[in-house]
């Protein structure tokens, strides 16, 4: 529900306009635009702190270009995620002042810039690195500060060691990793810091396109890992932040 909306309804009440029965029932509808092909929630905002998050692979450039005039119409930031370049450019048509973050395939209006680095992402390669960069620059435009540690996997674990200390200073890390996926586990018990494994489908034949990684990081031994799902960055971002956000 709209903010303002929901600001009408309690000044009613408190001025004895309506009941509480009346304020509960007005509650029990939550408010969307119906745009036909989609439906916005509104209460999002309210209910999780930030806008529907727009996932963009496989909408037709109408839907989309559709669906981001509503949220820019209610708010001042959204995040659109999965856009391929051929609809970035498209919407950049209509809205040349937005910003395409092309690795992480990121559309939005606006990011923050904050020096407290409070969330390391660490990816294992260079292959990794689009699911690494939608992971950052997601927390970047919740306005989280982010230390990026890449290209540090365990054929190569001595890369990592200088960057330890910076590591350290960071509340949760957010680990990305393709291939059989053990650098979550091993950056949990060299840190000892809550990690949020993110396995890619980065690998060989029995990689399986991810569900090889998936396993071994459900499969830690390091108790403070847990994982989200196969590429899956902008989750880990916006679970990382709704924690730091509460």
């Amino acid at each position: 529900m709209e903010k303002k909306k929901l600001e009408q309804i309690l000044r009613k009440y408190k001025n004895e306009d309506i009941s509480l029965q009346d304020v509960l029932e007005e509650l029990k509808f939550l408010p969307f635009t119906d745009l036909v092909h989609s439906k916005i929630d509104h209460h999002r905002t309210l209910r999780v702190g930030f806008p529907e998050i727009i996932y963009g692979e496989s909408k037709n450039i109408h839907h989309l270009i559709t669906i981001i005039s509503e949220l820019r119409k209610n708010y001042k930031n959204f995040i659109a995620t999965r856009i391929s370049r051929q609809q970035a450019d498209e919407v950049l048509k209509k809205y040349p002042d937005l910003i395409y973050f092309q690795d992480a395939r990121i559309l939005t209006a606006e990011t923050k810039t904050n020096k407290k680095k409070q969330v390391s992402v660490i990816c294992a390669g260079t292959s990794d690195h689009p699911v690494a960069e939608e992971a950052a620059i997601t927390l970047e435009i919740l306005g989280i500060g982010v230390e990026r540690v890449y290209d540090v996997g365990i054929s190569g674990i001595h890369r990592v060691i200088p960057y330890l200390k910076k590591i350290n200073r960071c509340k949760i890390l957010i680990v990305v990793a393709g291939m059989e996926g053990a650098l979550p586990g091993v950056i949990a018990g060299i840190t000892g810091k809550p990690v949020i494994g993110v396995p890619t489908s980065v690998g060989y034949g029995t990689n399986l396109k991810g569900f090889a990684p998936l396993l071994t990081m459900l499969n830690s031994c390091a108790p403070s890992v847990v994982v989200v799902n196969i590429n899956n960055g902008f989750g880990a971002a916006f679970f990382a932040w709704t924690i730091l956000h509460q």
